[in-house]
């Protein structure tokens, strides 16, 4: 069990958090959540024993074992990846290697026969100890675990210097898994995997014996895990019971309990004070008025959180309007050295659509991206943008290319023409208010450099969005805000994630990239979207299931019945969102088809006529989705 009570940490004059405890036991799964800036990692650091607390203690047994992924790596192994994580199978890989090195000896001509037998009886000892330890079947579990997390077969053999820093990373997570510490800890694990291998995870994290901490802004995931939610808000550690929808709700009874309390003691003091100014100056009421006013001094105000600290807003100027197809794609092929990587894609993405691409790491998300972008070449067949299509696009490394040496507004305003916007007004919209604009962008947290990226990227007034995992170190209040500004935003919109939560609620259609081929599917599929048996994907099991106790189980039910309904109403607001778009064009064909001058042109005038059908019927059926789904939230209500 590891325990830390009343932890204590400030840099200079800002404090980061005060007396938090927390207690990691075995079975017990925690998700570490909070904006970016409030001390996550710096928390995750002090468990560890890299850091140091200002005040505060870390108590754990001598033999315990931790294993912790960070979010950047350092090290870099010069091994092959099989050889990496069977490494970090703690005393098995140590028996491993013995039994490897006395194989040698035992293979040596030149050996004196009184060693030799020596040698035997040692290899004999270390054999049984790694026969009984599970040890011949460590390799093959090796090889499923990176299969589960998107490794090809042949990749096991690869050194991992060769691999990218999302491959390296998942070959650290791994050999994490393999290792089975006594207390694992990770943060932000999803954000380098596809959604098969978020999956796959999800089911050994969910049935993990030991003590979990991860960090993470994917809420699905974290409804999947964790059994608690720890907060880390308003300069202190609080903890919630259940997964992220019994947490949401908790938090805003919590919240609302407080507002409560604190509107009755303004309504006290304002009756207190009432009294005073009454009988201030009253010699009969002299006592009783003293009384008061040494109450008033010694009452500690109740402080009510800012909810407008809890979210960064992201905002979109109007885009140009673009044709109706904006991005087309007709028997397309492209890859690299002439080896495909997508094959015969054929697919439209029209105008206003906001359209998600899933599929594992490697299967040609991106390469898609970059062909219809231009920065490939189709090998076969054609990729096209519309007529008047105009692009900001944001991959998920574009943080790291930010230039250090320049502050936020510094950056943030470089190469663009303001007009009538004050940059420093929408940075602040951007959460980065006030003083934080002048902060030096070397020392941001990988979280805020992310949304400073995202700013640059979406201050242009462009009407296609090309969004490569725009999470990445996102806070969960900022996926929130960046969740209702997809949803709002009037353009199109490409976009490649893993939070299945954020494409559930903002995409239109789904794009599956697998197998070399692209598949568009309108809606959001859950069959698509999560694999049927994400235990196929890598058939390791690391743990025996653990089911929920019933009350547990209940709560969330409940919880996630709650968060339903609030997802609910999210699609039929965005249905009448579509559905007004949807009026707005057919009404604007019909002004056109009215229009006199169209009978001198036969053939516009069938053109038209062909969009006006296919935008009523577009606009019928976005009539019917909407009516099925208001029903259903009054049904509900």
């Amino acid at each position: 069990m590891l325990t830390a009570s009343g932890l204590a940490k400030s840099y200079g004059p800002r404090e980061l958090f005060r007396d938090v405890t927390l207690l990691l036991s075995d079975g017990r799964r925690i998700a570490l959540v909070g904006g970016n800036g409030t001390g996550k990692t710096t928390l995750i650091e002090i468990l560890m024993g890299t850091n140091r607390p200002d005040a505060g203690s870390v108590t754990k047994p001598r033999d315990m074992t931790l294993g912790y992924l960070p979010q950047d790596l350092v090290d870099t192994s010069n091994r092959t990846v099989i050889a990496e994580v069977v490494s970090g199978a703690g005393e098995l890989a140590v028996l491993a290697d013995r039994l490897n090195e006395l194989e040698s000896l035992m293979s040596d001509p030149s050996g004196e026969q009184d060693k030799i037998l020596e040698v035997l009886d040692d290899y004999g000892e270390a054999q049984s100890r790694f026969e009984s330890m599970g040890g011949y079947a460590l390799e093959a579990d090796a090889r499923k675990v990176l299969a589960g997390l998107g490794f090809a077969e042949g990749d096991a053999e690869r050194n991992v210097g060769e691999l990218s820093g999302g491959w390296r990373m998942r070959v650290a997570l791994a050999r994490l898994l393999l290792a089975k510490p006594d207390v694992l800890i990770l943060d932000e694990p999803t954000n380098h995997l596809d959604v098969d291998s978020v999956a796959w995870l999800e089911q050994q994290l969910a049935a993990w014996p030991g003590a979990l901490l991860f960090v993470s802004h994917d809420r699905d995931f974290i409804d999947a895990v964790a059994d608690r939610v720890v907060e880390l808000a308003e300069g202190t550690a609080l903890e919630y019971v259940g997964g992220f929808a019994e947490f949401v709700v908790a938090r805003e009874e919590r919240l609302a309990r407080i507002e409560a309390a604190a509107a009755g003691q303004a309504r006290e003091m304002a009756k207190v004070e009432r009294f005073i100014n009454r009988f201030r100056y009253k010699a009969s009421k002299a006592r009783q008025v003293q009384s008061r006013v040494k109450t008033l001094q010694k009452l500690e105000m109740i402080k009510v959180p800012d909810r407008r600290e809890l979210v960064a807003r992201f905002a979109f100027p109007e885009p140009p309007r673009s044709s109706r197809v904006v991005a087309e794609f007709h028997d397309a092929t492209v890859g690299y050295d002439d080896i495909p990587v997508v094959s015969d894609v054929s697919l439209t993405v029209e105008r206003g659509e906001t359209v998600a691409l899933v599929g594992p790491n490697g299967g040609g998300k991106t390469t898609l991206l970059k062909l219809i972008l231009g920065q490939l070449e189709a090998t076969a067949g054609t990729a096209q943008l519309g007529n008047n299509v105009s692009v900001a696009a944001f991959h998920q490394h574009q943080a790291d290319g930010l230039d250090g040496s320049k502050t936020v507004v510094e950056l943030f305003s470089g190469g663009i023409d303001p007009g009538k916007r004050n940059l420093r007004t929408v940075l602040g919209s951007f959460g980065f208010p006030g003083d934080a604009a002048d902060r030096y962008v070397r020392d941001l947290s990988g979280g805020e450099r992310t949304r400073l990226a995202l700013a640059r990227t979406m201050i242009e007034p462009v009407n296609l969005l090309v969004l490569d995992e725009p999470t990445n170190h996102l806070d969960l209040p900022s996926c929130d805000v960046l969740e209702d500004a997809l949803t709002a935003y009037p353009g199109t919109v490409l976009l490649v994630t893993h939070d299945r939560h954020l494409i559930r609620n903002v995409a239109d259609a789904v794009i599956e990239v697998r197998h070399g081929r692209a598949t568009l599917h309108p809606g959001v599929p859950d069959e698509v979207l999560t694999p049927a048996d994400p235990g196929n994907v890598g058939t390791a099991r690391l743990a025996p299931d653990k089911p929920l106790n019933p009350r547990t189980q209940r709560r969330r039910e409940t919880a996630q019945a709650r968060q339903a309904t609030a997802d609910l109403r999210k699609q039929v607001a965005r249905l009448e969102r579509n559905l007004a778009k949807a009026d707005a064009v057919v009404a604007d064909l019909e002004t056109r088809l009215a229009d006199p001058e169209m009978c001198n042109d036969p053939e516009e005038l069938q053109r038209l006529a062909a969009l006006y059908e296919e935008a009523t019927a577009q606009a019928a059926t976005l009539m019917q989705d909407w009516t099925e789904a208001a029903e259903q939230l009054e049904a509900v209500d």
